[in-house]
């Protein structure tokens, strides 16, 4: 057989878009971990659109994620925001990140699993703080104490976002490298093969 005629092999990218055909993949985690800016990165590789749930959330009702707090509250927040990513959802199949808290409605988790595939973006608390404390529109943070918030949030979070499909640390490395790890297990977890070993949980630390 000619070197012509030899078969051209099929790339990550295009083993996930064929075995994903109308799901989307979402990103799930805490605060700082950097879901957008993966995500972002992720669709790019992918030739898909990527969403942020929380800029449709802020375009949808006209206002900030604080001043939704603000003025409704966190549950009014919490029902716009599964609404939302509903929405996006039923329109896929994209890339999409949601809020931290998005993946503990009950209700959310199962449309994401019926529609999608999760990637859980791991990250422990000194790492989270490090990337939180750039910004001060973390509603809730808004606290007297944020770094006991964040332990709260973990304790109460974490086994909930165990239950997404896969699990990335997100840790001191470039984005791309961690892209790459989520194109890799990705790829394995569609195709029925064995996921690449991830880092051990205690290296995990801020993406920059």
């Amino acid at each position: 057989m000619s070197d012509a005629a030899l078969p051209i092999p099929a790339s990550p990218e295009a083993d996930i878009l064929s075995a994903l055909g109308a799901r989307s993949i979402v990103l799930v985690g805490m605060m700082g971990v950097g879901k957008s800016t993966i995500g972002r990165r992720m669709a790019a590789r992918l030739k898909l659109p990527f969403v942020d749930a929380d800029t449709e959330i802020e375009a949808a009702a006209g206002m900030t994620i604080p001043e939704i707090f603000e003025r409704h509250g966190e549950a009014h927040f919490r029902d716009g925001e599964a609404r939302v990513i509903a929405r996006l959802l039923d329109g896929g199949p994209v890339v999409l990140a949601t809020g931290g808290g998005a993946f503990m409605r009950e209700e959310t988790r199962h449309r994401i699993a019926a529609k999608a595939i999760s990637i859980w973006l791991r990250a422990d608390h000194d790492v989270i703080m490090r990337r939180v404390r750039r910004r001060a529109d973390r509603p809730l943070l808004q606290t007297a104490d944020p770094e006991g918030t964040v332990t709260r949030l973990l304790t109460e979070r974490e086994p909930v976002y165990s239950h997404a499909d896969l699990t990335i640390a997100s840790r001191d490395v470039p984005h791309d490298k961690i892209v790459e790890e989520c194109i890799e297990t990705l790829r394995a977890h569609l195709c029925g093969e064995q996921a690449p070993p991830q880092p051990p949980a205690d290296v995990a630390s801020a993406l920059r």
